[in-house]
Order: C-alpha cells, then structure tokens, then sequence
C-alpha cells in the first residue's frame, strides 16, 4: 500500500525535478488526491523479481498512449524512458565493464574497497578537521527529528525510553541516552512524521544509527566535537565499506547490521580503543547480529535499533576488555576486511532465499 500511494502523492505534486525531495512539499489537496486515486484502483504494484539490486518500473496508461520508466540501482537513476515503444531516454549502466576509450574495461569493484580498514582509520584520525564540519548537518538534521518523534503523539517507543533514561533527554547514561536519541528519531522517521533524516546509503534509518548513539556518547562523557566528527567519518565510511558488499536492498537489516556494526567501531575509537580492540568489535558484531531480517520500513525498524544500539554496547565493552569472538569462529575472517565483505555475503546472495519468504509473507498479508 505504502508503494501505491507514493506512486500517487509523485503524480499529484508532479514536481520531478525536486527527485526525493518532493515528497517535502505535499499538501492536503495532494494527499486527497492521491487517496482517491488509490481508492479508485487507479494504480497498483506488484514484485519484479528478488534482488538486492534496486529496479522500479513504472507504466503510466493515458488514452491510447503507454509510458514506462525504468529507475536501476539508485533511488533516482533514471535508465530508460519509453513512449509507445519508441525510447526517448537511454542511461544504460554497464553491469559488468566501464566503456573508455572505445575498450571495455573489466569493473573491479567500489572504489571504497581499494582501502583497508586501518586506511579508514587513518583517515578519520589525519584528515583536517575543517574538512569535515559538513557533518554538523547531520546531528542538526537528525536531533529536530528526535525532538519531533518525542512530543508527538503518534509515537509509543520515545516516551518508554525517555521514561527508561530518568525523563533526561541527555542523561549520565550513556548507554540509556543512546538508545533514546537513535531510536526516538527511527520511530519518527519510520512512522513518517514530517522532517528529513540525514541519510546514508539511501537510508535514514542508517544514517540514524550512524550518528545518534555517538553523539550520546560525546554528550555524556564529554568528549570534543572534533572527536565526534572523526568517529563520524569512520562509521560513514565502514557503513559504506560493508553495503557496497550487502547491496542496497536485501533481507538483512542493513541499519542494525551494517551501521550498527559501523557505529560499534566508530564509538570503540571514542573510548580510545587500540586498533586490534576494534576488530574484536568487528568481530563480535559480525557474530553477534549479522542474521537480522529486514522486513521493510515499519516500526519493527525501531526494536531493531534498540537490539543494534544495545549489541554496540555490549561489543564495544568486550572488547576494551580484549574479549572477543575470535576470527576462526563462524563467519568471522582474519582480517576485518574480510568479515565485512562476509557479513554482505550473508546478505547478498545468501538471503535471497529468505527475501522472497518475507515478500510472500507480507503480500498474503493483504
């Protein structure tokens, strides 16, 4: 249903040049329209394969006249327009090979890949500070969505854990004002109250977990802001490290496995964690959580940022101790590197399986 009314609230604003951003300016004429359109059957949906690559295809009927755009692996690329068979647009992205200088030559990954783990590290650590301010956006964007979530009254999970942090937004409690701060901002975004999330990955949801519980910490144990922007860096770019593995969308939870995992290391370093204690974070997040489903954006995405935040805690704990799953257990490898391009295995194509049991759960649900 959700699908069937974005497609109709799209086609009442019919702003296209706004992309995602559209969907900010709707108003109550646009929702009526589009809930009599749907209500009308005027449009419908229905599943084009299991993949954890993204592929939307949208066919519009006018007369005698059959439109169809077809969106592939990002959110706004448009690959092909075509209009009664004739193409108008074509913005084929070659799978398997980059096209330079009339040869092709052989794709060899994302870029992200050609660096190690310590070379992130390095990175977060060395890189001047003033280049990385963009990031305040991201804490700004995403406390006015937790502050939004907090006094309304569609929420249900943000007032039990502000109740669980002694009524404290920022509390002594790191632990407690983490899973405050994170999930109070998921349910809001999940429950679609009306302020944007900084995303990551396409998502909201990841870029919430990737910053609320850090920004917690900083608070609560009063670290410089300078501290939080490099751990930033590093769960930005381990998040990226390991959904460029994963694919955009698969059955696991990207948000509490990837970022989750990515959060752990970032809030590790904060603590002044030793580079071999954050690869037993590594490792304990990989054991600990790379089996949880996704099952679409709903509220379930709230208890899954609680089981992630509470998971980060407990990894990152372990391993300021040198406790850790060690890398010959499960699906851990010897090298961090290794384990995140494991953990996307798991996901993609070892879900697949599990994706379309999901789907076809949800769709006898109707």
């Amino acid at each position: 249903m959700g699908n069937l009314y974005a497609a109709a609230l799209g086609a009442a604003v019919n702003l296209p040049d706004l992309g995602l951003e559209m969907l900010g300016c709707v108003k109550e004429e646009h929702r009526k329209q589009a809930d009599e359109w749907v209500q009308a059957g005027l449009f419908r949906a229905s599943v084009a394969m299991i993949s954890s690559r993204i592929y939307i295809q949208v066919r519009v009927e006018a007369g005698d006249d059959v439109c169809t755009v077809t969106i592939r692996d990002k959110h706004t690329q448009v690959e092909e327009i075509k209009l009664n068979e004739e193409i108008l647009c074509w913005n084929k992205i070659a799978e398997d090979a980059l096209e330079a200088e009339g040869e092709v030559v052989p794709f060899s990954g994302p870029h992200i890949h050609d660096y190690s783990f310590q070379d992130i590290l390095t990175y977060a650590e060395t890189v001047p500070v003033e280049e990385m301010l963009f990031m305040r956006s991201a804490y700004e964007m995403n406390l006015e969505l937790f502050h939004l979530g907090l006094s309304s009254k569609r929420t249900t999970f943000a007032p039990s854990l502000y109740q669980q942090n002694g009524c404290e937004v920022i509390s002594d409690n790191d632990r407690a004002t983490a899973q405050l701060l994170c999930n109070g901002a998921i349910e809001a975004r999940v429950i679609g109250l009306e302020k944007p999330a900084m995303s990551i990955a396409g998502s909201g949801a990841h870029g919430i977990i990737c910053t609320m519980p850090l920004y917690a910490v900083q608070q609560v144990r009063q670290y410089s802001e300078e501290t939080l922007l490099r751990a930033t860096a590093i769960s930005y770019l381990v998040t990226q490290y390991i959904k460029e593995y994963s694919g955009r969308l698969s059955a696991f939870c990207g948000c509490g496995i990837a970022s989750g995992t990515a959060m752990a290391c970032a809030m590790a370093w904060m603590r002044g964690a030793s580079f071999e204690q954050i690869v037993l974070v590594v490792n304990n997040m990989a054991s600990g959580i790379t089996g949880m489903i996704c099952d679409g954006g709903n509220q379930g995405c709230t208890m899954k940022g609680i089981v992630a935040v509470d998971a980060a805690f407990r990894a990152v704990e372990f391993a300021l101790l040198h406790v850790g799953v060690d890398a010959r257990h499960g699906i851990n490898g010897v090298t961090p590197e290794e384990t995140f391009r494991q953990m996307g295995l798991i996901a993609s194509p070892g879900m697949e399986a599990t994706e379309k049991t999901i789907v076809e759960i949800m769709e006898n649900k109707k």
